[in-house]
């Protein structure tokens, strides 16, 4: 066996989509083996390893050449060019848990969730991860795939279009896209040319695809002069400020194509759904003043008016001021509802300071959602909504790490969870979505 290639017995799931062997070497063999991460693999089996980085000394890096004991819930990979019998550095990403069975996909990310819980938040939860809810009127989807109604693919400099090789940046031409649903995966099959960057690939409720280019800086020309420092200003390509409309529980919803919006295609649905439960009752309050932050074109606002009436008083904060002008027409149907334009945490910070008594009361009975980017909402932001004392707090998260850390920040401010409610909006990978109701000490629940 080459010297850079060893055989690894697989013990456990990581955050991220890799798994964890320990391998015995005399420099580590006090501490019981020194820990590998690879990904492709799943833990009770044994695998061979090439290793890729080893200068780190309380880890290694590696990835599966081979599987030489396979576990019971090992399938052939949902996207055959992703599977352990291609060369790994020809593997495309983006399914890193699609040689898994679903089941036993969700039962590594309840394990994941729960273990960043523990290690980072101190805190013992339940969690569960079920499936997304089918959509109404449709059947439950089996297979998990088809399911990407925004996909982005990468162009080289050569010409080749597809996703980066898993964890490179390096194009892996691909006619296949099991996880889109079928309107782009016929699309990205269609020739086209395209200069170096990225394309986008948009589904919204009406099935026809539009496709965004996102060329890379060097290719970028300058609109108005360069800015300040020299740098090209980039141009917008003008699909992606098309608006278009996405329909949730009988409700449109106005979004530019090149947005944000929920990549699943029952995700929204899913999320607004189990919001709406555990908002349920006497939870909104409509004469206190609710907060929707990074609140996007008030999808999850939409659901808080849902649960408080027509006059709920809500409003939205996001930075993006195109989403924060969609949001303002998407809540029309609620005469309390505002949108604003401002990063969260400086919105919060000003509130904090201004809020008059009366306001702070209507605060202190709202609810406070939200969403935030995978980096999670952070201390700052954390602390400044414990200022304002909201009844509750319903946390909707994409990184359980983000997650965890956050919830044990409010937990050492007097908020508590009953549990982790997760969902699988993306199966084959190791993503998932999680949605907690906090609610302030001394608040009856």
């Amino acid at each position: 066996m080459p010297a850079n290639e060893i055989e690894l017995d697989v013990t456990d799931v990581a955050h991220g989509g890799v798994f964890v062997g320990r391998h015995q070497d005399e420099d580590s063999a006090d501490r019981g083996g020194r820990v590998v991460f690879v990904p492709d693999a799943i833990p009770g089996e044994r695998v061979r390893v090439r290793l890729t980085e080893t200068g780190k000394a309380s880890y290694w890096r590696g990835e599966v050449l081979e599987v030489l004991s396979a576990s019971p819930h090992r399938r052939p990979h949902v996207w055959a060019q992703a599977d352990v019998d291609v060369a790994p550095e020809n593997r495309p990403g983006g399914a890193d848990f699609g040689h898994i069975d679903l089941d036993h996909q969700r039962t590594l990310k309840t394990q994941v969730i729960r273990d960043a819980l523990q290690r980072i938040g101190g805190l013992e939860l339940p969690v569960t991860v079920a499936a997304a809810r089918p959509l109404p009127g449709e059947p439950a989807a089996e297979d998990g795939a088809g399911w990407r109604t925004r996909v982005s693919v990468h162009v080289d400099g050569d010409g080749r279009i597809g996703p980066y090789a898993a964890r490179s940046h390096r194009v892996i031409p691909t006619t296949e896209l099991p996880l889109a649903v079928h309107e782009i995966a016929a699309a990205v099959r269609e020739p086209r040319d395209a200069a170096p960057g990225r394309l986008d690939f948009v589904v919204p409720a009406d099935g026809r695809v539009r496709v965004i280019a996102r060329p890379h800086a060097a290719d970028r020309r300058p609109r108005r002069g360069p800015r300040r420092g020299g740098t090209p200003a980039a141009p917008i390509d003008p699909a992606a400020r098309e608006t278009v409309v996405e329909r949730v529980a009988g409700r449109e919803f106005r979004v530019d194509a090149g947005g944000f919006w929920q990549v699943h295609r029952a995700a929204a649905h899913t999320l607004t759904a189990a919001l709406g439960e555990l908002l349920a009752g006497d939870v909104v309050d409509p004469d206190a003043w609710h907060l929707d932050l990074y609140g996007g074109v008030g999808l999850l606002a939409a659901a808080i008016g849902d649960a408080g009436g027509p006059a709920t008083r809500v409003t939205t904060v996001e930075s993006d001021p195109r989403a924060t002008e969609h949001a303002g027409e998407n809540l029309a149907e609620w005469v309390g509802a505002r949108a604003e334009t401002g990063r969260v945490d400086r919105w919060l910070r000003s509130l904090t300071a201004s809020a008059s008594a009366a306001e702070r009361a209507r605060l202190r009975a709202g609810v406070v959602v939200l969403d935030p980017p995978r980096a999670g909402a952070g201390r700052d932001v954390v602390e400044h909504i414990v200022e304002l004392r909201p009844a509750h707090v319903a946390y909707v998260a994409c990184d359980p790490v983000a997650l965890a850390r956050d919830l044990g920040t409010f937990a050492a401010r007097g908020y508590h969870a009953s549990a982790v409610h997760g969902f699988d909006l993306f199966p084959h990978s190791h993503h998932v979505e999680g949605l907690v109701l906090l609610t302030s000490e001394g608040v009856a629940r």
